[in-house]
């Protein structure tokens, strides 16, 4: 990529971008959000929104020769294959009928062979066949004739990269982010699917947040901060270190661990308290749950993929269907009722940014006020004794603004959309909408997937600071254990659908780890 520059919604987000890629190459692509990553992926793989929005300057040069997409068509006739960070799969369709779309094996038949290949159907069987081939590339188990939309959001992801993974012309990959959703274990597995397509001489762009992996898989590193390179070296000639200095500008200290402060919660009455829960969640088992949460802690939940870890919050708070007992402060919480959960002072962060925690099309303004102005009244304005509400514009205004330079979220202003933010700034939104409702115990699931290194502290400091000023009770999923050990007071790790542990945050990673494979189904 040769001179790439590219403004967009008025910002200058690329400016004289350059570097080179051989084949079999994995090369890493770092940045903070915002930095324009993922913008100069969308231009490499000719994105509608790149020709809606006026195009690019710059060359793309394939094999020595200038090429242009206008379209992913284009992109995928020269083998250039894309994993988003925002998934871009059929809900309705299974997982092996998303990998194979648009190259579905056929069978001819009597009427076909009179009318025309048209009237061909589908060799389903070969299809379940080059599905299967392409997921166990991976290394991993997805169940190929689940339907896209009952998928946890780890299983979508493995869909999507199996799905490039069945391409027999993939000359080059890029990969956006691919292990934000997955756990430690699964990321490893997919690490052995990079290496092996280099094997292979399938050329990998490599995006992620977690900087270990770029040093452990990536041949060299291309460094990104506010729309340029800074940095294009070889991997084996820098460190984590230097790579988050160059993203950031500045040298970045790791959160405190929490395992070197003292318990001061233990003897903290206990406000939830959950029973025997069950939860009937596509590809999360959780069979029988029973968890005490104190008052005024970080409370982690962990656990490898599919294990429930997901499904407590999403069905505590009504998301799908549950059974067992919630007590929160003295009071049962009736279960599949989320408007319940939330009049009760229970608000939630899913993992699930764009399909359920976001409205892509409204301001940010929007999504930080709308909750609490539809269930507690706030920022309105009641006149005649309330027969009239009226939006207060100076509050939504002023605490979305708060927001903002509190989580410092990248945007040009409280009133641009929310889809016009990065994936990392469009979490931060999630977070602040889940703080304005100012709620007494709030679960946050995945709060820094797809968030940068700089971000990442900035958003955990957050979490902690809101349950020490605010006095809130909350309750962090994720994927990543050191983030769980940084952040929470104890960890409870969930394996074969029930608590099989509950560790202080100062317990070794090989406790933890036993505790994940105990009841492994």
């Amino acid at each position: 990529m040769r001179s790439i520059k590219k403004d967009f919604f008025g910002n200058q987000v690329l400016t004289d971008i350059n570097f080179t890629l051989e084949a079999g190459q994995v090369l890493g692509l770092c940045g903070e959000n915002g930095a324009g990553k993922s913008t100069l992926m969308k231009i490499l793989f000719g994105m509608d929104v790149i020709r809606e929005t006026g195009g690019y300057e710059g060359d793309i040069i394939i094999n020595g020769e200038k090429a242009v997409f206008n379209t992913p068509f284009d992109a995928l006739k020269a083998g250039i294959g894309m994993v988003h960070q925002e998934f871009s799969l059929i809900p309705g369709f299974t997982a092996t009928e998303n990998i194979l779309l648009n190259r579905e094996p056929q069978k001819k038949n009597v009427i076909s062979q009179v009318f025309g290949e048209r009237l061909n159907t589908l060799d389903y069987k070969e299809m379940d066949r080059r599905a299967a081939t392409a997921i166990q590339k991976m290394g991993v188990e997805i169940d190929a004739k689940m339907v896209i939309s009952s998928m946890p959001v780890g299983h979508k992801q493995f869909t999507e990269i199996a799905r490039e993974l069945s391409k027999d012309q993939l000359k080059l990959l890029i990969l956006d982010e691919p292990t934000a959703v997955l756990t430690e274990k699964e990321a490893e597995a997919l690490l052995d699917s990079i290496r092996a397509m280099a094997a292979q001489k399938i050329s990998v762009i490599f995006i992620t947040h977690r900087l270990h992996e770029i040093l452990s898989v990536c041949d060299k590193v291309v460094v990104m901060r506010d729309g340029h390179v800074v940095r294009d070296v070889p991997t084996k000639e820098t460190s984590v270190d230097d790579i988050t200095r160059w993203m950031v500008g500045r040298d970045v200290q790791s959160a405190a661990s929490r395992a070197e402060i003292k318990d001061e919660k233990a003897d903290a009455k206990t406000v939830m308290s959950i029973k025997n829960l069950w939860v009937d969640m596509p590809g999360e088992t959780v069979r029988n749950v029973s968890l005490d949460v104190r008052q005024g802690e970080i409370l982690g939940i962990g656990g490898l993929a599919g294990q429930g870890k997901l499904g407590i919050p999403n069905g505590i708070m009504g998301l799908y269907e549950a059974g067992g007992t919630v007590v929160f402060d003295g009071q049962e919480i009736p279960l599949n009722n989320p408007r319940k959960c939330l009049d009760s002072s229970l608000a939630f962060v899913s993992e699930d940014r764009r399909e359920v925690g976001l409205l892509l099309d409204e301001t940010l303004e929007w999504n930080v006020a709308f909750p609490a102005m539809q269930i507690q009244n706030k920022f309105l304005k009641l006149l005649l004794g309330g027969l009239v509400k009226w939006r207060d514009e100076k509050a939504i205004h002023t605490v979305t603004q708060k927001y903002i330079d509190q989580l410092q979220i990248k945007c040009t202003s409280s009133k641009q959309k929310a889809k016009e933010l990065s994936g990392g700034n469009q979490q931060k939104v999630c977070l602040a909408k889940a703080f304005a409702l100012e709620p007494k115990f709030l679960f946050v699931s995945e709060p820094t997937r797809g968030i940068d290194v700089g971000a990442k502290a900035l958003v955990l400091d957050a979490l902690k600071q809101f349950n020490r000023e605010s006095g809130v009770t909350v309750v962090m999923i994720s994927s990543e254990l050191e983030e769980l050990r940084q952040t929470c007071d104890r960890i409870a790790i969930i394996s074969g659908g029930q608590v099989s542990g509950i560790l202080p945050a100062a317990a070794s990673s090989e406790e933890f780890g036993t505790l994940m494979i105990s009841k492994v189904v």
